[in-house]
């Protein structure tokens, strides 16, 4: 068998960390040959004639260019970037038609959707729906949010992953991001995408068949399970901790307070909007808003005020579907426009 040639983007964060976990327990069909992360030319390392598949990893919209010259050049993308798909998707699909081969989620729900999707015929689908553990404030009273600390914030009851994704699960914008993803890889409405509180994060994904009856995939809240998925496209042993049956666990599910998570709302309205430039808008503003909360300069609470104000600045609803150049112009202009700095082009309409 020969081995797949695979190239890491974002290979020093906790996703391509990861990744190399699942390489070492599979040398004999996996084989990394480029490696990068954020501030290399990820374009030309994901279009190297000695790549295969290309993980994206790279947080952000740094993930974009890549996985769209992977795509033209014929390469199979593992996508673990949220935003490419939040800002682009309408790119992405154009070039891969949604999840497969071509295109591996690597998101734990995605995937998780991926398996119970499988023999289904797509018109017996009735909806789908997310789980969300809801982050380390799903008990906090409401009051008490805008004295959370960074550090807090950073402590995610079920998931290790980098600070950027961790904040995003604290608000929910990241279970926002993830309907979006669904709607690119999957064809969904946004009507029949749904999320659902799960603390204990066992449950990944499910969907519910026209009939009533429901497909759910469960696995240990690991991400080199979904991770060695995506690479290896089907199951296999590997380093991911099996479930453990003898043990007694509760597993409860319940809705999503959006007046505890106005971030989350913030990102469901712009979707349905179906104003994809105020998409860009919303995930530079994230990306802004973040950063500032870890430097400790604004409260938890002011993150969604700024998210509107990304929204604002980009949205235009009536304008054609942006092109690459144009959702990174618009990108640049929010930041520098959140920043407080002039922008001579502005933001493409």
């Amino acid at each position: 068998m020969t081995a797949i040639r695979l190239a890491i983007l974002g290979a020093t964060g906790s996703i391509g960390r990861q990744a190399l976990d699942v390489v070492a327990a599979h040398p004999d069909r996996l084989r990394v040959t480029r490696t990068g992360r954020r501030g290399d030319d990820l374009v030309a390392l994901a279009t190297a004639p000695d790549v295969d598949l290309v993980l994206v990893a790279t947080p952000g919209i740094a993930g974009l260019a890549p996985t769209i010259a992977a795509l033209e050049a014929g390469k199979a993308v593992a996508l673990a970037n949220k935003e490419v798909l939040v800002v682009g998707g309408h790119l992405v699909r154009a070039l891969a038609g949604g999840a497969g081969e071509r295109l591996r989620p690597v998101d734990s729900e995605h995937c998780a959707l991926w398996q119970c999707l499988q023999g289904v015929d797509p018109g017996d689908v009735a909806r789908v729906a997310l789980t969300a553990s809801g982050g380390p404030f799903r008990d906090l009273p409401l009051e008490e949010l805008a004295g959370v600390s960074p550090a807090r914030a950073l402590e995610h009851p079920t998931w290790r992953m980098g600070p950027k994704v961790t904040i995003d699960s604290a608000t929910l914008v990241n279970k926002g991001y993830e309907v979006i993803e669904t709607h690119w890889l999957y064809g969904l409405p946004y009507d029949r995408i749904e999320i659902v509180l799960h603390p204990e994060s066992v449950v990944h994904a499910m969907v519910e068949l026209v009939d009533g009856s429901v497909k759910a995939q469960l696995a240990e809240p690991d991400m080199r399970l979904p991770i060695q998925y995506a690479l290896l496209w089907g199951h296999a042993p590997g380093p991911a901790p099996r479930m453990d049956w003898s043990r007694a666990r509760t597993l409860r599910f319940g809705p999503v307070d959006l007046r505890r998570y106005v971030g989350l709302a913030i990102v469901l309205e712009t979707a349905r909007s179906g104003d994809l430039r105020a998409l860009v808008g919303l995930s530079a503003a994230d990306e802004i808003a973040v950063e500032r909360f870890l430097r400790g300069e604004i409260p938890f609470t002011a993150i969604p005020e700024i998210l509107r104000r990304g929204t604002a600045i980009a949205s235009a609803p009536d304008a054609a579907p942006p092109t690459l150049d144009e959702i990174l112009a618009i990108d640049r202009a929010v930041r520098l426009s959140l920043e407080g700095r002039p922008s001579a082009a502005g933001v493409m309409a």
